[in-house]
């Protein structure tokens, strides 16, 4: 963004040094179209104010959701599990089918 001010800036600074004159066509020309470059930039600049504030405020109310969903002790699932102290009981290559039994089929 401030790239973009210095260079309307610089715009500025060229159309003082080049003495343009104000009565001319084309002076008046090129001397509107830097203001409303800078009016632009202005514009532009603040709209990006905006949008940063307003994605602060979206990762504001998404933080607090997350603490709501996430940090809810409601929310445990240890107490589910109890009865399975262990997932391992079984072996697995005695327990699954080989290929040649999945094929005869």
């Amino acid at each position: 963004m401030d790239y973009l001010l210095k260079r309307v800036s610089y715009l500025q600074g060229l159309a003082d040094g080049f003495e343009i004159d104000e009565n001319s066509k084309e002076g008046k020309l090129l001397l509107e179209i830097i203001d409303v470059l800078s009016d632009i930039v202005d514009e532009v600049k603040d709209s990006n104010k905006d949008l940063e504030n307003y994605v602060d405020m979206v990762e504001e109310d998404l933080s607090e959701l997350e603490d709501y969903v996430y940090d809810n002790d409601e929310y445990e699932f240890d107490d589910d599990y109890e009865d399975y102290d262990d997932f391992d009981d079984f072996d697995d290559e005695e327990d699954l089918p080989s290929a040649d039994e999945t094929s005869n089929d």
